[in-house]
């Protein structure tokens, strides 16, 4: 029996819900809402005391860490296998989620606060929203929410943060030029976990970063994901459209602003 402790939006449940998806493994459903603080509730601690999602349970075992989850679900469940069976076909995998988890991931809720969710988070009483952050294990986390809520795209950590982003961008579009998918020769790890971070940038409304034009490789493959049954079902069956457009509107009334931090050319 699985069970799996998510959220729809949560770019690591994304991920998870793909591998489970392709992997045709059924799983029962707790959704945890982040943006109503449901993270911090004492049962959920228990299961997951760093108060994030996902957290998958198998048997009675309790999981945490999307990418360790993911690659357990692989060993798992081998088929349809989703690494290279080849050590420096894994070396390639294991490097794309290093440079997740260690890099992409701390941008991801800066450019996603910044933008979103920030307008609704600002109409809640000054008092839930403190308690909220302050419910944030990490004072360094803490401080970034505090700003990012604040200040918007106009909060110091935010232009560095878009440049992790198109840096990601930029190393995805060379290596798909060379080959159509980043795990080997199938979808797989590496692009289950990039595509909800690519996929995040579309919902907040900066689609020409994404454009054919200007990185027609990463256009290509996400036209190859987004044709996957699994996309269907471990993503557009869990994203609210109502949400999506609360998303795009705060990113494209922003848009003017953020432009000219995307120009690589020094224009």
């Amino acid at each position: 029996m699985i069970e799996l402790y998510h959220f729809a939006f949560s770019t690591c449940s994304q991920k998870v819900r793909l591998v489970l998806e392709e992997k045709g493994l059924e799983f029962v459903s707790h959704e945890v809402n982040l943006l109503t603080g449901e993270q911090h509730d004492p049962e959920y601690v228990k299961l997951n005391p760093m108060q994030v999602v996902p957290t998958l349970v198998h048997d009675g075992e309790v999981l945490i860490e999307s990418s360790l989850i993911i690659k357990y679900l692989d060993d798992a469940f081998p088929q349809p296998p989703m690494r290279p069976a080849d050590a420096l076909g894994r070396y390639a995998v294991d490097h794309w989620m290093k440079r997740i988890d260690e890099v992409l991931h701390r941008a991801a809720p800066i450019v996603t606060f910044a933008l979103g969710p920030r307008k609704g988070l600002l109409e809640q009483p000054a008092e839930v929203r403190e308690a909220n952050i302050e419910a944030m294990p990490d004072p360094v986390a803490r401080a970034t929410r505090r700003s990012v809520i604040e200040h918007g795209v106009k909060a110091p950590e935010f232009a560095g943060a878009l440049g992790v982003f198109l840096d990601t961008l930029d190393a995805m579009e060379s290596e798909l030029a060379e080959r159509a998918w980043l795990s080997g020769d199938r979808f797989g790890l590496a692009d289950a976990s990039l595509l909800p971070y690519v996929l995040r940038l579309e919902h907040l409304a900066m689609d020409p970063l994404l454009d054919r034009s200007v990185r027609p490789a990463l256009a290509d493959w996400i036209a190859r994901v987004k044709a996957l049954p699994s996309y269907a079902r471990a993503v557009e069956g869990w994203v609210a459209p109502a949400v999506v457009e609360m998303m795009r509107s705060g990113g494209k009334e922003a848009w003017p602003e953020i432009e000219p931090l995307t120009r690589r050319d020094g224009s």
